[in-house]
């Protein structure tokens, strides 16, 4: 410190940016803010540095499989078998058993609505041949023709199946799901009728879904970085996935929300949880490669406009700067002549 007198007082200061809050403690420098050199050197210094900035949003969640779904048989006869609650079924293996006749899982998002027999064409006809060829039947060319090579392979797989082998594919003879399932519930039993709810099932990787504010809607989109606290502290990242489009009414003297679906990278983090409460950190706003300081670097000017003290050859000078976005303790600063690497002073 030189012999100008030079008083530094540290007040706590709020910013809120986005809805985040940041708490910095700020020191009150009694410089004048133009650029003329003088002797006092800062009792410490810290670089300006180049970063990524980011502010976040803290919701709740809950982590599991997603929503389930149904699977409702519709053909006559009797449950003779059914999969383990919490089994994965895969393309190609039964989903349950009707009658002894397995019912198998396809994968696709055009439920067969009707029997297939050569001259048929259509969506439906494709997604049979896709499947089928992924289950390694060959002979086939996927596309939306039934034809005579389609019925073969058809009777090939009815053949595998124990179905009998008329060649005709049968729509009852399968479940569709987009992927392989999860055996949510169970809630026929073994000798009911093959008429009504047989099962219900989820997606096998876990995901979060989130009920969130309609009014913190703008914050999300497919895409956006999100952090995941689990029960036991640890932290995983994720993605907003999905994000609703209808909300949905809540109870009274409560916003309405819409469902937001985030997934989990490192599914291995995640040990048994399931239907577990998790806290969501949402990015709402990110700023790459800005110019930033730690939030205790900036000085109140005359006239209540911020700035650093550059310190440049053992002499120092106060500079003027304009904020930016706040986070993680840094804050963001353009002015004249600032740059990656220069040393600005800490206030005592």
């Amino acid at each position: 410190m030189n012999k100008t007198t030079r008083t530094a007082v540290v007040v706590g200061a709020l910013v809120a940016v986005g809805g985040v809050a940041v708490a910095a403690a700020i020191g009150i420098g009694g410089k004048d803010p133009s650029k003329a050199a003088n002797t006092g050197l800062p009792p410490a210094t810290t670089q300006v540095t180049k970063a990524t900035l980011t502010q976040t949003q803290q919701v709740a969640g809950t982590l599991g499989y997603g929503a389930p779904t149904t699977v409702t048989a519709g053909g006559p006869g009797r449950i003779t078998w059914l999969p383990d609650l919490g089994a994965r079924v895969n393309r190609g293996q039964s989903v349950y058993k009707s009658d002894n006749r397995p019912v198998v899982l396809f994968y696709g998002n055009l439920p067969p609505y009707r029997v297939l027999e050569p001259g048929n064409t259509g969506p439906d006809v494709k997604l049979v041949e896709e499947n089928l060829v992924a289950l390694g039947y060959t002979g086939i060319t996927v596309d939306a023709q039934y034809s005579s090579a389609t019925a073969t392979a058809v009777r090939k797989w009815q053949k595998d199946n124990g179905l009998v082998q008329t060649g005709a594919f049968d729509p009852a003879s399968v479940v569709l799901a987009p992927s392989a399932i999860r055996v949510a519930s169970l809630p026929a039993h073994l000798g009911d009728p093959a008429n009504g709810p047989v099962l219900t099932y989820t997606g096998t990787t876990r995901i979060v879904t989130v009920a969130l504010d309609v009014g913190l809607q703008g914050l999300v989109k497919p895409g956006v970085a999100a952090t995941i606290t689990l029960p036991d502290a640890q932290i995983v990242k994720g993605g907003v996935e999905t994000v609703g489009s209808v909300a949905t009414a809540g109870d009274p003297g409560k916003a309405a929300t819409i469902a937001v679906t985030i997934t989990v990278g490192d599914q291995s983090k995640l040990g048994m949880l399931d239907q577990a409460p998790v806290t969501v950190s949402l990015v709402s706003a990110s700023v790459q490669d800005a110019l930033t300081v730690p939030v205790a670097a900036l000085l109140v000017l005359p006239g209540g406009n911020y700035g650093v003290e550059v310190v440049t050859d053992g002499t120092s000078r106060n500079v003027p700067v304009e904020l930016g976005m706040f986070g993680n303790g840094r804050v963001q600063i353009t002015g004249e002549g600032i740059a990656a690497g220069m040393l600005v002073g800490i206030p005592s």
